[in-house]
């Protein structure tokens, strides 16, 4: 009997440029086998990549599903809607896999609760500060159709703009846009 060799489910991730990553995913309403391949892909490749999480869009794949991997906490979250407990910020340096090997201080807010659900649609909540509440809130923008260089000021942004144009994988044929992220108010989600 011979064995069936695994399947290795490590995809492409899509660059800056790509206008998957600014369109705005569908939420997920098939809970079902195919719905935890594709948790199993962004598994596999947000850990070979060695990156805190990764977005369904980053695949190519426009649904509201990300995956995270952060202080030795490894989850997914489907569908998430955030909310803040308060007002405490925090700001550091963040980096993407579609924007890869740049990082640029970033403004997010310091405690975040993520309620959406499981592969299998159970209701889940992850509640995050520091690093975990930047990564939800980073990966959640993925869904939105939003990049972190959208979150810099007009200064920071030009400056990232500068390194990416002068990073070896930018196509220029990609043009760049910025967009704001629909679910907070203000445009940097500080809540000012």
């Amino acid at each position: 009997m011979s064995k069936e060799p695994s399947r290795v489910t490590v995809q492409p991730i899509r660059l800056f440029g790509d206008p998957v990553l600014r369109t705005p995913a569908d939420p997920v309403v098939d809970f079902d086998a195919e719905l935890r391949r594709l948790v199993a892909d962004l598994t596999d490749t947000m850990r070979e990549q060695n990156g805190a999480g990764l977005a369904a869009p980053q695949l190519g794949v426009s649904l509201r599903v990300f995956t995270f991997d952060v202080d030795d906490v490894l989850g997914h979250l489907i569908n998430p809607v955030l909310e803040f407990p308060d007002e405490e910020e925090q700001d550091g340096p963040e980096g993407c896999l579609s924007i890869p090997g740049l990082y640029f201080d970033t403004k997010r807010r310091q405690n975040v609760i993520a309620k959406g659900f499981s592969s299998f649609g159970d209701p889940m909540q992850i509640v995050g500060t520091g690093l975990m509440a930047r990564c939800v809130q980073h990966e959640t923008d993925h869904l939105d159709g939003v990049l972190f260089l959208d979150r810099l000021d007009p200064q920071g942004r030009k400056e990232a703009m500068k390194a990416i144009r002068q990073a070896e994988w930018y196509d220029e044929a990609a043009p760049p846009t910025v967009k704001l992220s629909p679910h907070i108010s203000d445009p940097f989600g500080l809540g000012r």
